[in-house]
């Protein structure tokens, strides 16, 4: 009856395991970098939602344009106001899939390569993207990183000729999240 106890605790523990496929996180962070010989501007995105898919490797992110912060409200202002038009267009989303996603062993902790692939909608314009990331797993929750650039005529981002040498046309984008299990 002991073994029968026992053998029955390990099956239901290895299925759990084997169900545990989506992982989730609601405070991811993306953060962006422009360098001009006029000014740096950087800001950044605590409230990032995205799922993960440790099956299939699909990976979606999404973001609330008004929750960048920047050092200068001011920046933040125009930002929100002139650029981004954030009443307009109040996310932006990521949907993609890891390319290699069995080079990744999400019940055991180490770090993995990764390319990932996919759509970025930002201000209303949808691109095909690809970048390179890590994926570190430990203690069983992945964490993902990956930093790529885009240009902003790409998404249809106008800048005005007034400020163009303060405002550089590409930006250096990071995300950074750290999963749990759903």
């Amino acid at each position: 009856m002991k073994n029968l106890l026992f053998l029955t605790i390990i099956c239901c523990g290895q299925v759990q395991a084997k169900a545990q496929t989506i992982f989730i996180t609601r405070n991811g962070q993306i953060s962006f970098f422009s360098k001009t010989s006029m000014e740096n501007i950087d800001a950044v995105n605590n409230d990032v939602a995205s799922v993960l898919n440790s099956q299939t490797g699909e990976i979606v992110f999404q973001a609330l344009v008004k929750s960048f912060h920047f050092q200068r409200a001011l920046m933040e202002e125009h930002f929100n106001e002139n650029y981004m038009e954030s009443d307009k267009f109040p996310k932006s989303v990521f949907k993609g899939k890891i390319a290699n996603p069995a080079v990744i062993n999400f019940s055991r902790d180490g770090s993995y390569a990764v390319n990932v692939e996919g759509e970025l909608t930002i201000h209303g314009v949808t691109q095909k993207v690809a970048a390179p990331g890590t994926v570190v797993v430990k203690g069983g929750k992945p964490s993902a990183v990956s930093t790529f650039r885009i240009k902003l005529k790409d998404y249809d981002i106008k800048i005005p000729s007034l400020v163009a040498d303060k405002i550089s046309e590409t930006l250096d984008i990071t995300v950074n999240c750290q999963y749990q299990p759903k």
